[in-house]
């Protein structure tokens, strides 16, 4: 029997989706949200298999808090899922500087202070798997949202290293890269207002927001076979370091690095050229 430790519970979410996945093949579940009561109908029927915490993960004593708590309820956590996270619409020079700052506490800062009080326990213990949740936009910019795919993007080279670094202790580092997905993610933006301090982005920013709206509801990606396949590529031979999830998204990723590869070696002679 594993434990996970999963952020971001929200109902609608790929957080409740990770933790009965987890629950149905017998593991036992400590799930994060900043509003537990929405959890408790939820969580009753599992008994002690299930600790709801609250947490909001922008505040780095809470985290600490509940990973002890996590830990000391089940003797250890062997699957941490930073799942918790969310993209503000804005372009890159005209987005406040609050929504800027919010983007990178809740989607990069955060997820660091989570790894940084799980990992001691993982350590101790010689075994252990981080599944950090990123995006197709962390891999492909996504206009309209600069800084959420920047704080994505940061996420995917933090991992890269992370793995790198913990793979001598026994832990083992996933990145997932879903793309639009049928969770509550879009809903949200049809009452977020545009706040968008350069007039000139206003068009781009009202469509791209038009268009998240219009979509919610109708994301191509299924929450549950997408946590299927997360689970699968953990249990694999030989587990892969990162993993696509959705057609859209496989199809974007492989065309951006295509490209990226057919530009790189277009300009192989420039790029050697630059040595003594």
């Amino acid at each position: 029997m594993r434990t996970w430790f999963i952020t971001g519970g929200t109902p609608g979410g790929f957080g409740l989706v990770y933790a009965e996945a987890a629950l149905k093949q017998g593991d036992q579940v400590a799930v994060t949200a900043r509003r537990p009561s929405e959890l408790r109908e939820w969580a009753e029927p599992y008994g002690g298999r299930v600790l709801v915490l609250q947490l909001d993960v922008t505040d780095a004593q809470q985290v600490r808090a509940a990973v002890k708590a996590a830990e000391e309820r089940f003797g250890g956590i062997d699957v941490l899922v930073n799942n918790a996270g969310r993209g503000w619409f804005g372009s890159v020079e005209g987005a406040p500087d609050e929504t800027i700052r919010r983007t990178f506490d809740l989607n990069l800062f955060a997820v660091v202070e989570v790894i940084r009080a799980v990992l001691p326990g993982m350590r101790a213990r010689g075994d252990g798997w981080i599944v950090n949740m990123s995006s197709v936009a962390g891999l492909v910019g996504a206009q309209g949202f600069g800084y959420y795919s920047a704080a994505k993007f940061a996420l995917e080279g933090l991992s890269e290293t992370l793995r790198q670094e913990v793979e001598p202790f026994g832990v083992r580092v996933l990145v997932v890269e879903p793309g639009a997905f049928r969770t509550k993610a879009f809903a949200g933006f049809q009452d977020e207002p545009v706040n968008e301090t350069v007039d000139a982005y206003v068009p781009m920013v009202e469509g791209v927001k038009a268009a998240f709206v219009a979509h919610d509801g109708k994301q191509e990606g299924d929450p549950e076979r997408g946590v299927q396949a997360v689970i699968s590529a953990m249990n694999a031979p030989v587990p892969p370091q990162r993993i696509v999830l959705g057609n859209s998204g496989y199809d974007v990723v492989v065309a951006m690095h295509e490209k990226a590869l057919a530009e790189l070696r277009a300009n192989e002679e420039l790029s050697r050229g630059a040595d003594f």
